[in-house]
């Protein structure tokens, strides 16, 4: 390795540790970077002159300065002289895109790299029986009023991450998407070439297409204290889908096709689901199957589904309950297998079962505790996800921000990149 590689990676890992504590402490002052990364103080202030003029880091006046971490007295100095100067991270500049196609709407969010939701607008329309095309030119289109009202508010869009209900390659082809009727349907390339989101040479915008399961998963990975967690993320829709993180990580698979729990059979000879498969969870737990098993299915167009169904659960509608326990208790069976294959110890419910987790959890809980081996003496915690219906869209955005604050010196070439041309 050169002496001029070696010096430029370690001017990225810097940059990338002096962002890393001024996102984790809040305000922080250049002597306090110096102090708690050991470098010198001229050293962090050419690394925060680079992130300030690259728009990742912003000055907070003196008067509003103090860190954000429990128990640590404001920085601000007493006595003569001038007070000291906090750094943020900022609140305009590069953003994240994330969008979700989900079966009975259409989303998209922009993050700041505070990851605070800027722009939140959802879609609302049923996807299925329309062809593809359709389907992403309306999501082109509602990405690119986001993106403007994003550019409205001081940001810059720095990358797309798309969040689909299907199987999904690394070239962003989504090999089938079962609720959707959707198979090898190319949403990559398709989007891309979109009008308002096409860009030519440094400005066009890195496009991702994930799994949406997986996504709620990292969402709630980044919500998460615990910074090595192992559990399993349910996401409820109409369809229902599952992340797998473990210490930490989000495991995909090989060819990234892993966490399609349901798909895991309850019963063999059970419903017919979606996917053609009998006795697959999701024919059991979706959102149809709760409404249809408490006998409202055609009567809350009124109301959004989950809304109506945790009305009548908190009222002790007799349908609704037992609905809600039979759905946790074929929720508990597939955790359960999930827990004794990998060992995850907590159960996270989200999308549509979030809000119902007071109704669903004592099923789950239940079937845990009854077919997991460990159960005696490692117990499964079961609990709602922090995010709830907005874990796809905002962990879509999420990914780009994390990407960002992860390796800034990636930004800042870029935008080296749009100066030189």
């Amino acid at each position: 390795m050169t002496s001029a590689v070696r010096q430029r990676s370690l001017r990225e890992a810097n940059l990338a540790l002096v962002l890393r504590h001024i996102g984790a402490d809040g305000a922080i002052t250049r002597a306090d970077l110096a102090a708690r990364t050991g470098l010198t103080r001229a050293t962090v202030s050419g690394l925060v002159d680079e992130l300030m003029a690259g728009g990742l880091v912003s000055a907070v006046p003196a008067g509003s300065l103090h860190l954000r971490r429990r128990g640590e007295p404001s920085r601000q100095h007493p006595g003569a002289g001038r007070p000291a100067t906090g750094l943020a991270l900022a609140t305009t500049g590069p953003a994240g895109l994330g969008l979700e196609i989900n079966v009975d709407y259409l989303a998209a969010c922009a993050l700041d790299l505070t990851g605070a939701t800027r722009v939140l607008q959802v879609q609302r329309r049923d996807q299925r029986g329309r062809r593809p095309t359709r389907v992403l030119a309306d999501l082109a289109g509602l990405a690119a009023r986001v993106r403007e009202a994003a550019t409205r508010d001081g940001l810059r869009v720095a990358g797309i991450v798309v969040g689909v209900p299907g199987l999904v390659n690394g070239d962003g082809m989504v090999r089938v998407a079962p609720n959707l009727d959707w198979h090898n349907v190319d949403v990559g390339t398709t989007l891309r070439d979109a009008p308002g989101l096409h860009g030519e040479g440094s400005d066009a915008l890195a496009l991702t297409v994930e799994n949406e399961a997986n996504l709620a998963a990292l969402a709630e990975l980044h919500a998460h204290s615990d910074p090595s967690p192992s559990f399993v993320h349910i996401s409820g829709e109409i369809g229902v889908g599952a992340g797998l993180v473990l210490q930490g990580r989000l495991l995909r698979g090989p060819r990234g096709y892993g966490g399609e729990l349901g798909h895991v059979t309850i019963s063999p000879d059970g419903p017919r689901c979606r996917c053609g498969a009998r006795g697959c969870l999701e024919a059991y737990t979706n959102q149809e199957a709760l409404l249809r098993a408490a006998g409202l299915l055609s009567t809350v167009e009124d109301v959004p589904p989950v809304e109506r169904l945790r009305e009548l659960a908190g009222a002790g509608d007799a349908a609704v309950l037992r609905a809600l326990a039979d759905a946790g208790t074929a929720l508990g069976i597939a955790a359960a297998d999930v827990v004794n294959l990998v060992d995850v110890d907590t159960v996270v419910l989200g999308g549509i079962f979030a809000p119902l987790t007071p109704w669903l959890a004592p099923a789950v809980s239940r079937e845990l505790t009854a077919r997991t081996v460990t159960a005696a003496w490692a117990p499964v915690t079961v609990r709602a996800a922090a995010l709830g219906t907005t874990a796809t869209v905002v962990g879509a955005a999420g990914s780009v921000v994390r990407a960002i604050r992860e390796s800034p010196a990636t930004w800042l070439s870029h935008l080296s990149a749009d100066v030189d041309t």
